[in-house]
């Protein structure tokens, strides 16, 4: 399938509770700060494996490729993490560009906050996946990943959450390898005023009290 593509909800098993899959069969590629297979890279699948809220293992590389063989995927993928309910899953789409979101937001931070450097993360992760039906350049891939955040923070202001984030964000920007490559995704761009507007709505919607 080429983007965008709707992930798959893989029901809770050993070693994880539940995976949001999202698998290409074109040529993609990936900009991505997942703690996983992250950079900028060609891929044929994203994971957002959902774990418990005490989860404390370090070897996340060698989990992701546990939970990818389980599934009967190989190849180069992304993977990331978090203990929110995957069935909450936030779904945006709008004039092409396709955002799911898993929002997090019981210990927010502030990017700035010099109180909290060097405290340990705690769970509480928004974990965004942004797919664009373009090419992108390296460049306007770094675009793309800003104006997602920017968005993100925006819709965090707005539900009046007191943070810019939390200390395990992660996201993943995806688009097809084939065709000419956009320059630009900022928030004025053609492309970056789309994504700014779903994620706005997807972490909006996921950013509900309690959440």
């Amino acid at each position: 399938m080429s983007i965008p593509v709707d992930p798959h909800l893989v029901p809770a098993a050993s070693g994880h509770r539940g995976v949001l899959v999202w698998r290409w069969d074109t040529p993609t590629a990936v900009l991505s700060s997942a703690p996983v297979g992250g950079g900028l890279g060609e891929i044929e699948w994203v994971l957002n494996v959902g774990v418990p809220s005490d989860y404390d293992r370090t070897d996340l590389s060698e989990h992701a490729r546990e939970v990818a063989a389980a599934l009967g995927m190989g190849g180069a993928g992304v993977a990331m993490f978090t203990a929110v309910d995957l069935g909450r899953r936030q779904r945006c789409e709008f004039e092409g560009v396709a955002v799911d979101a898993t929002v997090g937001i019981s210990h927010p931070t502030w990017a700035a906050d010099p109180s909290a450097a060097g405290v340990p993360a705690v769970p509480g992760t928004i974990n965004l996946v942004v797919q664009v039906p373009v090419a992108l350049d390296p460049g306007a891939a770094v675009n793309a990943a800003i104006t997602a955040t920017e968005a993100k923070v925006q819709a965090l202001a707005a539900r009046g959450v007191p943070g810019t984030g939390t200390a395990t964000d992660a996201i993943a920007v995806a688009w097809p390898c084939e065709g000419a490559p956009e320059r630009f995704a900022g928030p004025r761009s053609r492309w970056g005023a789309r994504i700014a507007q779903a994620v706005y709505r997807a972490v909006w919607a996921g950013a509900e009290p309690g959440a």
